[in-house]
């Protein structure tokens, strides 16, 4: 324990703070701390800028976000950084090793069966949510009597939780008596082992994937409300088909939502990690995802500085994904209110009317 932290505590003690709100002590003391800075600059500010009220107010009011992602988000970043050029068993003091836990990560198997399983599961599952949730928005973008049941039905899935999700396909693709291989078997196929059969664990995973694809299909559906209806009664105006009215309106409108499911697909399916922990990696690390063989080095083999830079080397994949794919979208999406953005943005509005 740090030595301040452990004097303000015995303070605390001595000053008769009940047991239960000791730890909660130092925290509060640096709260007010930081208010208390934040206050003399304001007054600072103030005095020296006539109209400087609304920036003070502006810091007042986002100063609890602020100070909360400064200290839980941005400080633990920061120590893993540290930690993850050490070795720590998390009961004795970390020991300086340098890149040492980077170098043994680049020859580790495990950790390229991690990759390779991670972005298997990523190229295979992100492509198939956004299809799949798209067609499914085109289809609820009707209005009939009881559509908006049949949207709910959709997106009910989306609010179960992921281990209640596994233990439910669990129950659905076992290989003796699952409703799948049940299903199967009434129509003459053999099912296959599923999450029991190294080679059928990934796409089960992928297929079960697909059951929540309502989160998604909800933001389509947003935006499929929010294209303009003059561009439809302008085409229909022009004798445009259903097909020419759908690759030059409604897939130029939405191409922004397409793009952020994409990203956000991308981020979700490189940090999947319940599937991999459930199935305790699957037969032959068949389901060894990158996020579970991290949590397997932190906290089963308590090697927190080797945790750390293999958390590390994933956000640095998750980061440059990230920018290889909102790079290329540059030249397909469709911004209507950009008007004098870049040249090769420009192009691309063009095009895509």
């Amino acid at each position: 324990m740090n030595p301040t932290i452990g004097w303000i505590r015995q303070l605390a003690e001595s000053w008769g703070v009940p047991a239960v709100l000791v730890p909660l002590v130092p925290f509060l003391i640096l709260l007010i701390a930081l208010y208390a800075v934040i206050g003399l600059a304001a007054y600072g500010a103030k005095r020296k800028w006539a109209r400087a009220d609304k920036t003070i107010a502006f810091w007042l009011f986002i100063s609890p976000w602020l100070i909360g992602f400064l200290i839980f988000t941005v400080g633990p970043m920061i120590s893993s950084v540290y930690v993850s050029l050490t070795s720590w068993d998390l009961i004795t003091p970390p020991t300086f090793v340098g890149f040492g836990n980077y170098t043994e990560a680049f020859q580790d198997p495990k950790v390229a069966q991690a990759l390779k399983v991670t972005l298997l599961y990523a190229v295979i599952s992100v492509p198939l949510q956004t299809v799949l949730a798209f067609l499914v928005a085109l289809l609820m973008n009707v209005d009939l009597p009881g559509i908006r049941l049949f949207r709910t039905i959709w997106y009910l899935p989306s609010l179960v939780s992921g281990v209640a999700q596994m233990v439910l396909f669990l129950w659905v693709f076992n290989p003796q008596y699952g409703l799948a291989n049940d299903l199967l078997a009434k129509v003459g196929i053999q099912g296959p082992g599923w999450f029991n059969d190294a080679s059928w664990a990934l796409p089960t995973v992928i297929l079960m994937s697909l059951w929540t694809v309502g989160s998604a299909m909800v933001i389509y559906l947003a935006g499929l409300k929010d294209v303009p209806l003059n561009l439809y009664e302008a085409a229909a105006l022009d004798g445009a088909s259903v097909t020419r009215v759908f690759w030059h309106i409604t897939l130029p409108q939405l191409s922004p939502i397409i793009l952020f499911n994409i990203l956000t697909g991308i981020i979700g399916a490189l940090q999947i990690f319940t599937q991999g922990f459930i199935a305790d990696g699957g037969p032959k690390n068949s389901l060894l995802f990158f996020v579970y063989y991290l949590y397997e080095n932190a906290f089963q083999n308590f090697r927190m500085g080797y945790a750390s830079a293999l958390a590390w080397m994933l956000f640095v994949i998750i980061l440059a994904l990230t920018a290889v794919t909102a790079r290329a979208s540059s030249f397909a999406v469709y911004y209507e209110t950009e008007q004098g953005g870049g040249g090769r943005r420009r192009r691309s509005s063009r095009k895509a009317r």
